[in-house]
């Protein structure tokens, strides 16, 4: 981790962040120079715990925060992710509340971010557009964890496999673990309902991959307009 004093870390931050622009002149950078670090995290580095208290405000530059919570017995269910342009929700509640992070976020890949210190983010959110856009970055969470919720209830877990298979590509680079801990299940029904997809001809599963082959029957199974395969 190091100083955010670098003169070019406005303008990269303002390519992803253009609210930056309507704060009052001087004050991104006077922030940025005081209130902020900036920090390159490898993929799996945890950037904060739950139960602990909130270090920062995390500003994402380049790659991803998975943002998930834990169970006892160690499994997890990702919330969302936060990539470059978004806003940890997590880290702002507790921010605003004063209270303990209730998630735990992880680098989901070789990540880049800035880190507001407490003081900072308070600053910048005594202003309007800042202040805005949190909340509208609130909003926007608060229905993705309600059809997130709306999943888990309602959804079986094949079709909920069979949507987190969908819009990444042909080809996926996921372990059997990292699909457990994105849908809040283990590795064993993963690996189970991945073999029953590989049956039916609509994925071929590789060593750290998974080769989407029939993506229109994936998404039959995921709207719940196919029956589940055997």
């Amino acid at each position: 981790m190091s100083s955010a004093a670098d003169p070019t870390l406005h303008e990269r931050l303002l390519a992803h962040y253009p609210m930056l622009a309507a704060l009052p002149e001087g004050e991104a950078k006077a922030v940025l120079a005081r209130d902020a670090m900036s920090l390159k995290a490898p993929a799996g580095m945890l950037l904060f715990d739950e139960g602990a208290p909130c270090g920062g405000f995390p500003m994402v530059l380049g790659g991803a925060v998975r943002v998930a919570r834990g169970s006892p017995g160690g499994r997890s269910l990702e919330l969302y992710r936060v990539t470059p342009g978004e806003l940890c929700v997590v880290s702002a509640s507790c921010l605003f509340g004063h209270a303990a992070m209730s998630a735990h976020g992880v680098a989901a890949e070789d990540s880049e971010l800035v880190l507001l210190n407490p003081a900072g983010f308070e600053r910048w959110c005594a202003h309007a557009p800042f202040r805005q856009y949190v909340f509208g970055i609130f909003a926007d969470r608060l229905a993705d964890l309600m059809a997130l919720a709306e999943a888990v209830a309602f959804q079986r877990l094949d079709q909920r496999l069979a949507a987190a298979l969908l819009g990444r590509g042909a080809v996926l680079r996921a372990t059997h673990q990292s699909l457990a801990d994105e849908l809040g299940t283990v590795r064993e029904i993963v690996s189970r309902l991945l073999k029953r997809f590989e049956r039916q001809g609509w994925i071929a599963v590789g060593r750290e991959r998974i080769d989407v082959l029939d993506s229109a029957a994936l998404r039959a199974l995921a709207s719940g307009d196919t029956p589940r395969p055997v």
